[in-house]
């Protein structure tokens, strides 16, 4: 189990997170939904490293990954709303920095890189890919690791439905072997991925049961 508590973090006088607590039990995905601005962005780059944070713990296997670089970046997976790749690379130049080439063409035949279709683009330069496969190009460096849990930032947010629908097809199989997501999300298809939600509003989470009415959920934000 993954256990995120007590999380505060603070900009000068502007409190964005005022104790954020909640677990994510192995093949569960956990959306967070709010308003922009409500610092979804800022919990998940506290959990991925990239920030620090006031206060709080995030705990797996009994250690606090906030303070265990190594294990941290063996067990999470981040990938943000940026494509953090090198835009005169192909993919598979970008994919070697991340994989060994006997494994990236065993990913490719029959793997992730398989599933997410990035065999199909491979020898592609980023600068002429779609938004789409950017994406999934990043998915797939962000999972080198073979991680235990990943923090997705607006996966899908401006893709289209042949692109969204091979990533979601990716979590469910990621979920289905036990993986953990949490997912900062807007996109009602990723809300019914998921198998709890929370709003996070005024820096802390409440319970979200999304029921499909969408104005309702809005009202909440």
């Amino acid at each position: 189990m993954t256990e995120i508590k007590n999380i505060h973090k603070s900009y000068g006088k502007k409190q964005v997170l005022a104790g954020v607590d909640f677990t994510v039990e192995p093949g569960e995905i956990v959306g967070i939904l709010g308003a922009n601005g409500s610092g979804k962005s800022t919990l998940l780059t506290i959990l991925a490293g990239l920030q620090k944070c006031d206060a709080g713990f995030f705990n797996m296997e009994g250690k606090n990954l906030l303070k265990d670089t190594k294990l941290r970046n063996q067990l999470v997976a981040y990938l943000p709303q940026e494509m953090p790749l090198i835009t005169e690379l192909t993919a598979w130049d970008n994919l070697r920095m991340w994989y060994s080439a006997d494994r990236l063409k065993r990913e490719l035949d029959s793997g992730v890189l398989k599933l997410l279709g990035i065999d199909q683009f491979i020898k592609v330069p980023v600068h002429q890919m779609s938004g789409g496969m950017k994406k999934r190009l990043c998915l797939a460096c962000a999972m080198n690791t073979s991680p235990k849990l990943m923090l997705l930032d607006e996966p899908t947010g401006s893709l289209d439905l042949v692109c969204k629908e091979k990533i979601y097809n990716y979590l469910e199989r990621y979920k289905n072997e036990d993986g953990s997501v949490i997912i900062a999300t807007h996109e009602v298809q990723e809300i019914e991925l998921c198998d709890k939600c929370y709003i996070l509003k005024d820096g802390r989470l409440v319970d979200c049961k999304y029921d499909g009415d969408i104005p309702h959920l809005i009202g909440r934000l």
